[in-house]
């Protein structure tokens, strides 16, 4: 078997965020027939509509990461209650023009960190709708909101051991979901 190609769209563009560090730590905790790659989202341009017949080379690129992943990972950080614009700008350039949604299909995992005891809650809810419209299969259980406080990660950037396990048995299941709807 081929390895699965998972494309991971980590929802901050800050160098050290919490969820870039996230993304790269639990990636480790997945089987080595499935290789992980972070796609930018930070040089796409605002969606415009305008755009659809020429749309720029950032977003070609991004489409065609997403059309040739056979999964998704979200990593994304809670803004004002929802999801950062920069995220939400990503999910609209791939997959407009209309009936051009290169979303469409692919098996997700969520999981989200943040200094607040919800985590990203809210965030990850408002992905959820977004990506049900957009026909993503998405992980619905384990829920994964991520308190990130001291010994989430290791000195090493891995999982810490307070957390391994849970980030471990949401591993599982995310890679058992891919499996069950790429096979």
């Amino acid at each position: 078997m081929s390895p699965y190609k998972i494309a991971v769209v980590v929802g901050s563009l800050r160098q050290d965020s919490l969820n870039r560090k996230l993304a790269q730590a639990v990636v480790k905790l997945a089987p080595s027939d499935f290789t992980f790659r972070q796609v930018e989202i930070g040089n796409l341009p605002l969606y415009n509509q305008d755009d659809d017949a020429n749309q720029a080379e950032s977003v070609k690129q991004l489409k065609t990461e997403i059309r040739e992943a056979q999964g998704l990972l979200f990593v994304t950080p809670e803004y004002n209650r929802s999801i950062p614009g920069v995220l939400k700008n990503a999910l609209d350039q791939a997959s407009r023009p209309y009936g051009q949604n290169v979303w469409a299909g692919k098996p997700a995992g969520i999981l989200g960190a943040s200094i607040g005891v919800i985590g990203t809650a809210m965030a990850q809810q408002h992905l959820r709708n977004v990506l049900a419209f957009l026909d993503v299969r998405a992980l619905a259980q384990p829920e994964a909101f991520i308190h990130a406080k001291d010994g989430l990660f290791d000195a090493s950037g891995n999982i810490g051991p307070d957390s391994k396990q849970f980030l471990q048995d949401w591993m599982d299941r995310y890679i058992a979901w891919v499996k069950k709807h790429v096979d």
